[in-house]
């Protein structure tokens, strides 16, 4: 029965993401809100129990004032703070999900992951791209360069996935070129990066199962969960379809973690100390004990 969970949740993501293909714009929406706003985060939910206890004030300080500094930039002037996001996420996607002796393959993932949904819904995304803030004259050469790029980049993957018989390569790779963008990055999203990250989190934690690195994470995932939802509110002041809303929310969460969490990272890796809160040690006890 354990073995059968995580190939009916990844036959639930798949099944979900087809339904949503076929469904209006507000169903995708919803559908990428699920995924990325709340599965997605899993990650990131451990970025406080991996920081010296010691440096964890400073840590704070600083998280806290990008998020916040983020969100005011995608009130202000979205056409910009979307750039800026995407080119902050694909170097984030590349240097986290190849190994450093895999360069290209690093350009690769980090490009595929944001700009391979253009490749064959440039249409669509021109009207994401709208209606999160891009202005409209400048949305149709972003999604060309975007295209063309995406297109390089997966078809890379694609020749490395099957060098390599790497299936979530292949799978990842193939949901972000047929899906609609919104669906089709969340699934990529999840099975290239997300997921991945992790399952690396909660070995580092030395959780012994996912359900008990969710258990030590939970507070800090339900309390993103909530941000995303009070900033997504906000900003339906100016963008009523909801899909500025989602951007700046996973965005303002998001940003922090890709700026701020690797600096801290190091410094902990090169300390040898890892800092786990006392409610994690208590997970880990009580599966050590069973």
């Amino acid at each position: 029965m354990t073995r059968r969970a995580p190939a009916l949740g990844w036959g639930s993501l798949l099944a979900g993401a087809l339904v949503a293909s076929f469904c209006v714009l507000t169903v995708q929406l919803a559908f990428a809100a699920l995924a990325v706003g709340v599965v997605g985060m899993a990650h990131g939910a451990s970025d406080l129990a991996i920081v010296e206890h010691r440096r964890r004030p400073a840590f704070l300080m600083l998280y806290v004032s990008a998020l916040f500094v983020c969100l005011m930039w995608w009130i202000v002037d979205p056409a910009i703070a979307l750039p800026a996001f995407l080119l902050a996420s694909a170097v984030h996607f590349g240097l986290e999900d190849a190994p450093a002796s895999r360069p290209f393959e690093r350009i690769a993932r980090g490009i595929s992951l944001v700009a391979t949904p253009a490749t064959l819904h440039a249409t669509s995304l021109a009207r994401i791209l709208d209606l999160a803030g891009v202005r409209e004259s400048g949305a149709p050469a972003m999604v060309s360069i975007l295209a063309v790029a995406g297109d390089a980049a997966a078809a890379c993957l694609v020749i490395i996935g099957a060098a390599r018989h790497d299936r979530r390569l292949l799978v990842g790779t193939t949901a972000l070129l047929i899906l609609p963008p919104l669906v089709g990055f969340s699934v990529g999203f999840l099975v290239l990066h997300a997921v991945p990250q992790t399952k690396e989190r909660r070995d580092r934690l030395r959780c012994v199962t996912t359900i008990a690195y969710l258990r030590a994470t939970g507070p800090i995932l339900g309390l993103a969960v909530l941000l995303v939802g009070i900033m997504g509110g906000v900003l339906l002041r100016w963008d009523p379809s909801g899909v500025r809303s989602l951007f700046a929310g996973v965005a303002a969460l998001a940003m922090p973690h890709l700026l701020v969490t690797p600096y801290f990272d190091r410094v902990t890796r090169r300390s040898g100390s890892m800092g786990l809160p006392r409610d994690h040690r208590d997970v880990v006890r009580a599966h050590v004990l069973e």
